[in-house]
């Protein structure tokens, strides 16, 4: 019975020392840290943007993507981690009255094109299989990483598309189209592959809400822009262009998001009341009894932003700049601090305001032969009035 005690004994010491030990309250104190910080459950963001549609009148649709490509990257998410896939390029439509551009609203002042674009898959790269080789990972090796999803089960996954669809289905570029059983069951490899911690899945088509009807993998939120037996319809006709620039249900999401900064405390349950059926004649639908979190208590920046690891403070922190000490052997001089306006994040384009800024008024030109029609029509109506008789009166 004496080697049991002899066991005790340093046991209770060592277990006394780790209690009063300042480094083994420091390890406590940094653990408690981490799992603070890893209490989201996601590490990093992925977002992929997809436009199914081909053709000059589907203008919209491609405005439509690369407004929400332009938002999450101003919200933090980089190049790196966006699979951009556009149909066709409208930039370079022999139609665009301004080649290597892509607007947004008919103000023409927000170039949403820009000079940063990265598209990683295009034209008729645009298909259903790769659509879902992106989501599933099943990529040939030879694939560039900038056209892969690299997520794993700590990444939040934006998912938005856009084009024309049916009851249960989206076509890509009026050759094919997907069905929301496919999409489900894509979704469905991703989680068995733990690859995403979260999605969110926003699409804007007609009948968008039976595209999640059959959506059964868990941790999915859904939102669309139109209930089954409904059209989602366009906004921002452009007579100079002959085509409307983007759909109302993106057009009131992007709106909201413009509002949002990366230390926006706004939820999902503000985005679900974005537009109402009085704006978007359609009524937007959404699902979230496959999510596990409850709506209000998920932050936009969970899909929309970049996770960071810095800690977000109300308080008001100031720097002040070193400055150089200046030795008197005669007399000492008092520093005199000067007022450092506290630290904020940097203003982004505003957005919000050229959106409600109404259109500049276009100088007015005659259109061709206006003025050789309008003399024509002045001779005629002298001839009918006076005849033949009258004109050496006038010459």
């Amino acid at each position: 019975m004496a080697a049991p005690c002899w066991l005790a004994l340093p046991v209770a010491a060592l277990a006394a020392v780790m209690l009063w030990s300042p480094g083994g309250s420091a390890a406590g104190h940094i653990e408690d840290q981490a799992e603070q910080f890893f209490r989201s459950g996601h590490t990093n963001n992925w977002a992929v943007l997809v436009c199914t549609s081909r053709f000059w009148f589907n203008y919209r649709h491609v405005a439509n993507t690369l407004s929400v490509y332009r938002s999450v990257k101003r919200l933090g998410i980089p190049d790196s981690h966006i699979v951009l896939m556009l149909a066709d390029d409208m930039a370079c439509n022999a139609r665009n009255p301004k080649p290597a551009t892509v607007f947004s609203h008919k103000n023409m002042e927000l170039n949403v094109y820009g000079d940063d674009v990265e598209v990683d898959y295009r034209s008729y790269e645009v298909t259903v299989e790769n659509f879902l080789r992106v989501l599933t990972g099943r990529v040939p090796p030879s694939t560039p990483r900038s056209k892969r999803l690299l997520s794993d089960d700590r990444s939040n996954i934006l998912i938005y598309m856009t084009g024309h669809g049916g009851n249960g289905f989206l076509k890509f570029q009026d050759s094919e189209e997907i069905t929301n059983i496919e999409l489900a069951d894509a979704f469905e490899q991703m989680w068995q592959k733990r690859r995403y911690n979260e999605l969110l899945f926003i699409i804007d088509t007609c009948q968008g809400a039976s595209m999640y009807e059959r959506f059964y993998s868990p941790n999915i939120m859904a939102l669309a822009s139109s209930q089954v037996g409904e059209d989602s319809l366009s906004h921002q006709p452009d007579p100079a262009i002959g085509v409307h620039l983007m759909d109302r249900y993106t057009f009131y999401v992007l709106e909201f998001l413009e509002e949002i900064n990366p230390a926006s405390q706004t939820n999902m349950k503000d985005l679900f009341q974005v537009c109402p059926k009085s704006l978007c004649v359609s009524t937007p639908g959404h699902r979230t009894d496959l999510f596990q979190r409850d709506p209000k208590h998920v932050l936009i920046t969970d899909f929309f932003g970049s996770v960071r690891k810095v800690e977000i403070t109300t308080e008001t922190i100031s720097l002040q700049q070193a400055s150089p000490v200046v030795e008197s052997s005669n007399e000492e001089h008092e520093m005199v601090e000067e007022p450092i306006d506290p630290l904020k994040y940097a203003e982004q384009l505003p957005v919000a305001q050229i959106i409600h800024q109404k259109p500049k008024p276009k100088d007015w030109h005659p259109p061709g032969g206006f003025i050789l029609g309008l003399w024509s029509l002045i001779v005629m109506v002298f001839f009918k009035t006076y005849g033949i008789k009258h004109m050496k009166f006038i010459f």
